[in-house]
């Protein structure tokens, strides 16, 4: 028998309408009330980001330290993105994100950050110049995909893998263009691969051509070269 989960009070929005079986989501707000913040969201989402202009998502781990070498080709890329004439989006929090949201300020490019409403961890950080936050992922979510031309995912924990995995499933299933997508990091990156060989690949629970969505890279040329390969060449300072 499952263990009874005591209900709590919800600490963001998110949590307090996909939380199911508890009285008190239904006297916190309205439905149409959540409709109504939820339409408002994607609207002030749709305002801003249309703004940006061409752009390159990277998603990376809130808790990359300054002081390691991730952090640091975080900011390279970034700053090589923004030279290129490409606004450089981030999740706007901490760790991978500021260093990216760094170099794009660095370059003189947009840097744009999309903050999540967290109980923890997040936050907007300093390099941000186009900033919003975000009460629902799944309005956040979409915004990513919506308005970024490629996407560099640096090593992260669940948030960026299902940032990672919901982009290849969008473009799998045609839900989406297609978009550049670039691993960073052979050593983070390899054991997992390896294993959606073994268990996907050739379990045929997905199909050669599957494999070929995203790209691993490790030095700093090839992941903007990767990141940008397809995308039209711009100018540099459009952004």
């Amino acid at each position: 028998m499952l263990p009874r989960i005591e209900p709590r009070n919800p600490t963001t929005f998110d949590e307090e309408i996909i939380r199911c079986d508890e009285p008190e989501i239904f006297t916190a707000l309205s439905d149409p009330e959540r409709l109504k913040r939820i339409r408002q969201e994607f609207e002030e989402g749709f305002e801003l980001l249309e703004q940006v202009g061409p752009a390159v998502c990277i998603f990376g781990s809130a808790r990359t330290d300054q002081a390691v070498r991730e952090y640091a080709l975080a900011r390279s890329v970034a700053h090589f993105i923004g030279d290129a004439g490409y606004a450089v989006i981030t999740g706007g929090g901490p760790g991978t994100m500021e260093a990216a949201n760094r170099g794009a300020q660095d370059a003189g490019a947009r840097s744009v950050g999309l903050n999540i409403e967290l109980p923890h961890e997040q936050g907007l950080n300093q390099y941000v110049d186009i900033g919003k936050q975000f009460h629902y992922f799944f309005v956040r979510k979409l915004m990513f995909v919506r308005y970024s031309w490629s996407f560099v995912v640096f090593p992260g924990g669940f948030g960026t893998l299902d940032e990672l995995f919901e982009v290849l499933t969008l473009v799998q299933t045609d839900k989406a263009r297609p978009h550049p997508v670039v691993l960073v990091g052979s050593e983070y990156w390899l054991g997992l691969l390896d294993w959606m060989k073994v268990n996907l690949l050739e379990a045929g629970r997905i199909g050669a051509g599957d494999f070929d969505l995203f790209r691993l890279v490790d030095e700093p040329d090839d992941i903007v070269a990767a990141a940008t390969s397809g995308l039209p060449n711009l100018p540099y300072g459009l952004s």
